[in-house]
């Protein structure tokens, strides 16, 4: 059975970067507390004969094969009316600020 002190709650607050005051340290010491029981019941669950489940909704993804298509440009061509360039590389301006 978890059990926070005072202590421990102003060790997560300033961890959170958060003030508390003593009637909140109180309030988080018995909530907190509460929280741990929890999750320690739920670890005691027998799962070993559970199999993992990573979604439960039954849809699957679906996948289509890449397709080249020519559209009868050359690369070339295309990089001489590119404003900027770095080697063979579009340059572009700057994106996030």
């Amino acid at each position: 059975m978890a059990i926070l002190s005072h202590d421990d709650i102003l060790k997560l607050a300033q961890l959170a970067r958060l003030s508390l005051s003593d009637e909140e340290v109180e309030s988080f010491i018995n909530e907190i507390s509460s929280i741990l029981n929890y999750v320690e019941q739920l670890n005691e669950v027998e799962t070993d004969d559970l199999e993992p489940t990573n979604q439960v909704t039954g849809l699957v993804n679906v996948w289509r094969p890449d397709k080249v298509i020519n559209y009868g440009y050359q690369v070339d061509d295309i990089l001489k009316i590119v404003p900027k360039m770095h080697d063979r590389y579009i340059r572009v301006g700057r994106m996030i600020e």
